[in-house]
């Protein structure tokens, strides 16, 4: 409410809100809205980090690699696997292994995030409890795997 004081001395009150403080962040919080909605309606994509290894670590016997190639397809350590018995896969693999439940993720740069998270979501269901992203070796002047 706002005060004003009249001809005779005396204070009045008048009754009216003062909406100009609402209307400024109004304002501020619509110019935001208007920014942020078209970035959410364009989608996510992901791209996989680069990394620089400094000892080559070639992939084991017992571990189980998920691949997924630019068209969507799926790789379980090299073999193609329908996506309609990607889960029923995984599931078989992990049952027999009661205590290591980690699996190593491989995925193109250029895939949709949707169909990596499906993928994830996927290996979750088949009892997969540690996801470990494999990367691409960043490129550097000197050898592959050689300290800078």
């Amino acid at each position: 409410m706002a005060t004003s004081v009249n001809s005779a001395g005396t204070t009045a009150i008048k009754s009216e809100p003062n909406v100009i403080p609402m209307i400024d962040i109004m304002l501020v919080l619509l110019i935001i809205f208007m920014i942020v909605t078209p970035l959410i309606a364009n989608g996510f994509k992901a791209t996989m980090p680069q990394g620089t290894n400094l000892e080559k670590r070639p992939e084991g016997d017992g571990e189980v690699v998920l691949g997924i190639d630019a068209a969507g397809g799926y790789f379980v350590n090299g073999v193609a696997i329908p996506g309609a018995a990607l889960e029923d896969q995984l599931r078989v693999l992990y049952n027999d292994r009661p205590e290591d439940k980690t699996m190593y993720f491989r995925a193109d740069k250029d895939l949709d995030y949707a169909k990596i998270q499906e993928a994830v979501e996927t290996a979750r269901k088949a009892g997969v409890r540690v996801m470990m992203a494999i990367t691409e070796v960043k490129p550097t002047g000197k050898g592959l795997f050689e300290r800078p």
